[in-house]
């Protein structure tokens, strides 16, 4: 399937940047990785934080350190992801090869914004900053409720971050903000219901794939 995408591709002035978001369990690892196997070698996976060997420490950081504030989190994301876009994103993008990204600007206004309480305003200045302005083409945000996210984690056994452990109420601030950007962006996101089977939820993002693409 990766050479029918290909031929596409080379058509375009740069590569698509495509990114997943969503709450702890929703599939964003799962379905981003699906969508790379699908697109084949003209796709690039990555992840925030992360990327690059110092976003990846700066991520470390992140995940593990009890007791650290929104603002300190939105401030390690923004070195993590300002170097992750110069080292890695852009020269993919400038390849003219496709990024798929688990998590990028929108986490940080669902996360440290509605989560975290941080003005929107401030959020949106410092991705802008951190990014070069450099928005995603498109947006999956994989949608369900935390009591389902957290119940797919715990019956999966996967480790639980600092994050994971948060309380219910902080999980439902996070959806709320992730449904706040998709209703702020239509043209850009596309919310996909999550709480389908891992294969009906890849076909639902291949389609918009290729609707965009195409």
């Amino acid at each position: 399937m990766g050479a029918f995408f290909v031929e596409r591709r080379n058509m375009a002035r740069r590569g698509i940047f495509i990114t997943f978001e969503g709450i702890e369990g929703a599939g964003k690892t799962t379905q981003s990785q699906s969508l790379a196997a699908a697109l084949g070698q003209d796709a690039v996976l990555t992840r925030e934080p992360g990327g690059t060997d110092i976003s990846e420490r700066i991520r470390d950081i992140f995940l593990t350190s009890e007791g650290i504030t929104p603002m300190t989190e939105l401030l390690l994301i923004a070195a993590a992801r300002t170097q992750h876009v110069d080292e890695r994103i852009r020269p993919v993008l400038h390849a003219n090869r496709t990024v798929i990204c688990d998590r990028f600007i929108d986490a940080s206004v669902a996360y440290q914004g509605y989560r975290g309480g941080i003005d929107l305003a401030l959020i949106h200045q410092l991705n802008h900053i951190a990014t070069g302005g450099l928005t995603p083409d498109i947006t999956f945000i994989l949608d369900l409720s935390p009591e389902i996210g957290l119940s797919r984690q715990q019956q999966g056994g996967a480790h639980r971050d600092r994050l994971d452990r948060e309380s219910l109420e902080s999980h439902r601030k996070v959806r709320e903000g992730y449904l706040s950007v998709a209703k702020a962006n239509p043209h850009r996101v596309k919310l996909i219901d999550a709480t389908q089977s891992p294969d009906v939820v890849h076909a639902a993002v291949l389609a918009e794939y290729k609707d965009y693409a195409w």
